[in-house]
């Protein structure tokens, strides 16, 4: 078995205990209260038990303490995965809105986002689903925007004709029309 890896020097049990008493954050607190234990002179086992974790925690635990002091045992939001739509996707994706669909060579008279999932996948080989490239897109700037449907067959003057509407003298009831609340 490896030799253990040593704690920095410029702290000890005591002070990390009040550092424990500092922060808001309960889990910088509990590593905290782990690493005492070790300069305490307690085992690595024991004070993965005050921590609740096991020993190779402990361990990562250390190499963070001693590289960035207690600010190491903060949380660190995770990096995620990384983007599959890059700067030169965008920029053919953001072409290909503007031009707009040729229905001839596309087969659509508008894009949808399903179209244009379809066109990443054959021109670049990307897979990508609907809900992220709604999401690149709005990023570009674009908003989904659909014309409201109407009959190709409809007059809009037989439309004016058949449109309410009210004379301009209505009055409020007087309190008389009311009904009596029980």
């Amino acid at each position: 078995m490896a030799a253990p890896i040593l704690l920095r020097e410029d702290y000890d049990g005591p002070a990390l205990r009040a550092l424990a008493k500092a922060p808001k954050d309960a889990k910088q607190t509990r590593r905290l209260l782990a690493l005492a234990v070790i300069y305490d002179g307690g085992s690595r086992r024991e004070a993965a038990t005050t921590g609740g974790v096991g020993l190779q925690v402990i361990r990562d635990w250390v190499v963070r303490f001693n590289a960035e002091g207690p600010s190491g045992l903060l949380d660190r939001k995770a990096p995620g995965a990384s983007r599959r739509i890059n700067e030169e996707h965008r920029q053919a994706l953001a072409a290909l809105v503007e031009s707009g669909p040729i229905p001839a060579i596309h087969g659509v008279v508008r894009w949808r986002r399903k179209d244009l999932v379809a066109w990443l996948h054959e021109e670049f080989g990307l897979v990508v689903g609907e809900t992220t490239l709604g999401r690149e897109l709005r990023a570009l700037g674009y908003r989904r925007l659909t014309a409201r449907p109407r009959h190709h067959a409809q007059n809009e003057f037989a439309l004016e004709a058949f449109k309410k509407t009210f004379p301009r003298s209505w009055q409020r009831s007087g309190r008389a029309c009311r009904p009596a609340l029980r």
